[in-house]
């Protein structure tokens, strides 16, 4: 039997694990172990190979860039805990309440507030969906546009900074980037930096957002019915609205400020930053009257699982992708991508399209810890930007939340909406959401320099040498990706 075969064999009985519901970090691992042995057992696999697993193991507890993980989501939880959320709601409701489509702006407005501050996706999509949802059906909305609104709104913080998405997309692409510049024998790379992801995220964050509010008056133009203006007596009236507004917005503003603003600035580090970011949190909860032992325990609980299943598939997965490279199976999508027509654009294509169809059945962290770490430095190395090729795989994944039937801004959604409420509404409202993500993952496509202006402007020693031009087909050579210059 050749390694092909037997890899082929082994993808088969992974897709059949995850399927089958059992822990994805197990399924990883012990698939890949198992055909691991049963490789060497017939001479085709070399379990040196599985050697190398300790050295890998202790490298992802000592990344300091992973720290930034668990701080990061201690301070969603905690923000979440403080009720942060409920009082945007209420305050944005208020103020574009009289409008028509002016709830859903404002759950678009908190949801791009909160995926800034907190980035956790069920925790607002939850809070969005008690809240709002009841507001929305009362004021006559649609159910299927008012569950759409609050499952793609709560998807931003996949794309907002600062994401845990682009914290781990941010390792994955760091280390593809020095592997690639390593096979082109270039030893003095300049380095991907989490700063570049996230400035690199800020202009396609704030675009989809405007996207999102675009189609929301276009629908609520042409159907003017399902997303009524609020009545005049169903609209609260306050004569200190303004300064009420100014109030619930200016503490997770002055939050994102400086955490952000740490990062951007190049003041501290993506680590450092989250650490600040935890402890404001901390103190914004003290300030909220809501911070105890009761609620310090259960976001310290929460935070503790959410991170162990983290770094449980990181370990998972980097057991697969040694035993997938043990056989061959690197060369082997290295090949294909470089002997299809086209080039680098039609390597993207196929790329996106199997991280979209993947999507449908896995976790965006899965994804970005066993297919990155394959296809990236190939994409690299036939010229793709590191940074805009990470900002093209956030908003492809921020996808993967909204798509059926493992989409999980769709169960979060499911679980605290109304029995009114169909679920054949909730996949209705999300279809036009996942279209505006995949126009702009075209628009991203056709015009890299969305992603990497910014990176180029404020860090112009870090960034990639690749020169950005407006027009995808122009930036890259794809008659000769060897001619790159990095």
């Amino acid at each position: 039997m050749s390694p092909e075969i037997l890899l082929a064999i082994m993808l088969i009985f992974l897709c059949i694990g995850l399927l089958s519901g059992y822990p994805v970090a197990f399924v990883l691992g012990g698939v890949a172990l198992i055909f691991a042995y049963i490789g060497a057992s017939i001479d085709i696999f070399d379990l040196s190979f599985i050697t190398a697993l300790p050295n890998r193991i202790y490298g992802i507890m000592t990344n300091d860039l992973l720290l930034a993980v668990p701080l990061f989501v201690f301070m969603g939880v905690m923000l979440e805990k403080a009720k942060i959320a409920e009082e945007l709601l209420e305050t944005m409701a208020e103020i574009f309440g009289s409008l028509r489509a002016g709830l859903g702006i404002s759950v678009i407005f908190v949801g791009t507030l909160l995926a800034a501050s907190t980035g956790i996706v069920g925790a607002t999509v939850v809070t969005m969906g008690l809240i709002s949802l009841p507001v929305m059906l009362k004021a006559k909305y649609s159910p299927a546009i008012s569950t759409g609104v609050i499952c793609a709104s709560g998807t931003l913080g996949q794309i907002i900074p600062p994401s845990i998405a682009l914290i781990l997309l941010g390792d994955q692409i760091s280390n593809a980037h020095q592997t690639a510049q390593m096979q082109l024998g270039n030893l003095s790379a300049n380095p991907v930096s989490v700063a570049d992801l996230f400035v690199g995220a800020i202009i396609p964050g704030l675009v989809l957002v405007l996207m999102y509010i675009a189609w929301l008056i276009l629908y609520g133009t042409l159907n003017p019915s399902k997303l009524p203006a609020r009545i005049a007596s169903e609209t609260p009236h306050s004569d200190h609205l303004f300064l009420r507004a100014i109030k619930v917005l200016l503490p997770p503003l002055l939050l994102i400020f400086i955490v952000l603003g740490s990062i951007l600035g190049g003041i501290a580090t993506a680590t450092e930053s989250a650490s600040v970011g935890a402890v404001g949190a901390i103190f914004l909860s003290f300030l909220k009257g809501r911070l105890n032992l009761a609620n310090l325990k259960e976001v310290m609980m929460q935070t503790t699982f959410t991170v162990s299943m983290v770094f449980t598939i990181l370990i998972g997965a980097t057991i697969f992708t040694l035993v997938f490279r043990g056989f061959g199976g690197d060369d082997i999508v290295h090949n294909f991508l470089n002997d299809l027509p086209g080039g680098l654009l039609m390597a993207m294509f196929i790329v996106m399209a199997v991280m979209f169809i993947l999507g449908f059945f896995l976790d965006f962290i899965e994804i970005i810890f066993v297919v990155v770490p394959i296809v990236a430095p190939i994409l690299l190395m036939m010229g793709a930007d590191p940074v805009w090729l990470a900002i093209m795989i956030a908003i492809n994944l921020q996808t993967s939340f909204l798509t059926p039937p493992f989409g999980f801004a769709l169960f979060y959604l499911r679980g605290v909406a109304p029995k009114s409420v169909k679920t054949t509404d909730i996949y209705k409202g999300v279809i036009p959401f996942v279209m505006i993500q995949l126009l702009m993952l075209a628009m991203l496509a056709t015009f890299p320099n969305i992603a990497t202006y910014l990176p180029n402007k404020i860090y112009p020693k870090t960034s990639s040498k690749i020169n950005h031009n407006d027009n995808f087909s122009d930036e890259f050579n794809f008659e000769d990706s060897s001619d790159v210059d990095f």
